[in-house]
């Protein structure tokens, strides 16, 4: 490889002009300097976004669906399971009761009844056993009497019209009407048609013949000299038209468009081109020292805020927070429990007493259960000498008055 020789950088097109060689530094540079506070602001408003989603936007979030379902979701949840749901059922109920079930027992227990029993068998009735048996009747007198009689009747009637007037009519057309047409109105008519008509149409026929023919002559000449002056006149204004449009498109060509297409590749093209690289090129750069601002503004937060508080909570918050612990915490919470337990106690042994004062209250008015006097015989219970009322206290005793079984020896 030749070394010697010009290479252009890369990233460079080859070719490139003198403009954009000299418009390149500059327009970045310029560039540069407008687009570097633009993405600092779009990282700072980037980074702000995303700490405040993290740190407001999304608990937000989460606190307004708790509140959603608790405030809304769960009472609608509650109302329609309990409220709306038994409304709906009592109201689908009611609406079956009041209007469907008394249409079905009007229909059931009023309309088929009368129906039936009050349309349905009469009609059966009627047609079975009246209008049936005279149908019959009628049906034999028709067919007995009325048919034969009728039969003869029209033949007499066909006969009197077929002599009265078929026959007439039949004699008039034959020997009157058609001789007559015949011979005294198609035949002359026939005749006329032939021998007068027909001669005068053909002769008049061939007169407008003969006249359509030099007429169509004569205006077809004149057509054509007509239309070959006029396609000559075309001929010299589309030569005229020509020749003028040529020029203006010459003329535009020449001065509006070359001019504005030279400027449009030698000067538009690259200008816009180097300023899409420079902005490009900027913004990566601006996108570099943002990224270094950024993280030097971390570094002094760090250095001071982030690191007094960080030693500061290593060394003075934690070893206070585990002497508050070993020497204050966990001696009040173990005697806290142990006074809870002491008051558990208390109260149970409390609890206990009570219980028993009450129990011993209650032996004292009332006595105690016989099933809870222990050394006692259970028996027959005793009674008053002069009554027979049981003494639920009085202890049980033989009625021997030596204590022992009078049925003893017996049998």
């Amino acid at each position: 490889m030749d070394y010697g020789k010009h290479q252009a950088p890369q990233g460079y097109e080859p070719g490139e002009g003198i403009l954009t060689t000299l418009i390149r530094i500059p327009v970045r540079i310029v560039v540069l300097v407008l687009v570097l506070p633009a993405r600092m602001v779009w990282d700072a408003l980037t980074a702000l976004w995303h700490a405040a989603d993290r740190v407001l936007l999304r608990p937000l979030g989460r606190a307004l669906l708790w509140l959603l379902d608790t405030l809304v979701l769960t009472p609608l949840a509650w109302l329609y399971t309990w409220v709306l749901t038994p409304l709906g059922k009592a109201a689908a109920w009611l609406a079956v009761a009041l209007f469907v079930w008394p249409w079905i027992g009007l229909w059931r227990y009023v309309i088929v009844p009368v129906a039936r029993y009050g349309i349905a068998v009469p009609a059966v009735w009627l047609y079975a056993h009246v209008l049936t048996p005279l149908g019959h009747g009628l049906r034999w007198i028709g067919t007995a009497l009325l048919l034969p009689a009728l039969h003869g009747l029209g033949n007499g009637i066909g006969w009197l019209i077929t002599v009265l007037l078929i026959v007439p009519l039949r004699f008039l057309w034959r020997y009157v009407a058609v001789p007559v047409v015949r011979y005294g109105l198609v035949v002359p008519v026939v005749w006329l048609y032939a021998n007068v008509l027909t001669p005068i149409g053909l002769g008049t026929a061939w007169v407008l013949s003969r006249l359509w023919q030099g007429t169509a002559w004569t205006l077809g000449t004149l057509w054509q000299g007509t239309a070959w002056v006029l396609a000559q006149l075309w001929r010299g204004i589309a030569a005229t038209g020509r020749g003028l449009g040529l020029a203006v498109a010459w003329l535009v060509m020449t001065l509006l468009v070359a001019p504005i297409g030279w400027a449009y590749r030698r000067i538009l093209t690259p200008v816009g081109r180097e300023i899409a690289a420079a902005f490009e090129v900027a913004w990566r750069i601006a996108g570099y020292v943002s990224r270094a601002v950024g993280r030097a503004l971390a570094w002094l937060a760090w250095h001071l805020i982030g690191a007094p508080v960080s030693w500061a909570y290593r060394t003075v918050c934690t070893p206070v927070g585990h002497f508050l612990r070993d020497a204050v915490w966990a001696p009040a919470r173990r005697a806290a429990a142990e006074a809870g337990r002491a008051a558990r106690a208390a109260l149970t042994t409390a609890r206990e007493t009570v219980r028993q004062a009450r129990r011993d209250a209650w032996r004292a008015l009332v006595g105690a259960p016989a099933a809870e006097r222990p050394g006692e015989p259970r028996g027959i219970p005793a009674r008053t000498l002069g009554s027979t009322t049981t003494v639920p206290s009085a202890a049980q005793a033989s009625e021997s008055p030596l204590g022992g079984d009078p049925f003893a020896k017996q049998g």
